[in-house]
């Protein structure tokens, strides 16, 4: 069974262009999330992901309206292949029930695990200049609106809190101050957003998202 999944921004909330190419596509449901300020939990991709039966497949409008980021695509797509279910992204033809599409798959989960390694790297070589210049140990480092959203992305993306605090040399308790778990899915959303608007990494967006409650 093909199952379609629909997802807009607080940007852009008109469905019609995704519903059109997915009906097309001829998906017997077709779940959709609109994400609000106040409508933090996509209901939809949780019931999808519910739905889901070993031989179905997903499809989207874009690969962006299913995940946030190239890992968590990446993540997805491969929890998708465990499950045996295939995907369809219709824009840029991405099936992995073909051979090229299956290639596309491995490529991404390349890029995507090429980033997160990157992601680390930087940070760590951040952090070592950082000491060498005497700003880590003794007061607390100032840490930047840049880190704390690369600290939240890293967690969103499944790094565990004490991993990220081991990286970027803060305090565990910190981080569940700033990313308290009772939050983490409104975080999600605030983050596709920003991502979206090639806004990453330059707006305290923990802050704002925690303010709409």
């Amino acid at each position: 069974m093909r199952i379609g999944y629909i997802r807009v921004s607080t940007i852009d909330q008109n469905t019609e262009l995704q519903r059109e190419a997915i009906e097309r596509a001829n998906c017997e449901l077709i779940f959709e999330d609109k994400m609000t300020g106040t409508k933090a939990k996509r209901p939809g991709l949780n019931r999808l992901l519910k739905k889901l039966k070993p031989g179905d497949t997903v499809v989207v409008w874009k690969l962006d309206r299913l995940g946030r980021s190239l890992i968590n695509l990446a993540d997805l797509l491969q929890t998708f292949k465990q499950k045996n279910i295939k995907f369809l992204s219709l824009t840029e033809g991405i099936n992995t029930d073909t051979s090229m599409g299956r290639f596309t798959f491995h490529i991404m989960s390349a890029l995507a695990e090429m980033e997160r390694d990157m992601i680390i790297e930087r940070t760590r070589a951040g952090l070592a200049v950082a000491r060498k210049k005497g700003r880590i140990g003794g007061r607390p480092r100032k840490y930047s609106q840049e880190d704390w959203a690369q600290m939240g992305r890293l967690i969103l993306d499944g790094m565990s809190r004490h991993q990220v605090a081991i990286i970027f040399d803060v305090g565990v308790s910190t981080l569940y101050k700033k990313f308290p778990a009772s939050q983490m899915e409104k975080l999600d959303d605030a983050y596709t957003d920003a991502y979206e608007q090639a806004e990453f990494n330059k707006l305290p967006i923990w802050e704002q998202a925690l303010e709409e409650d």
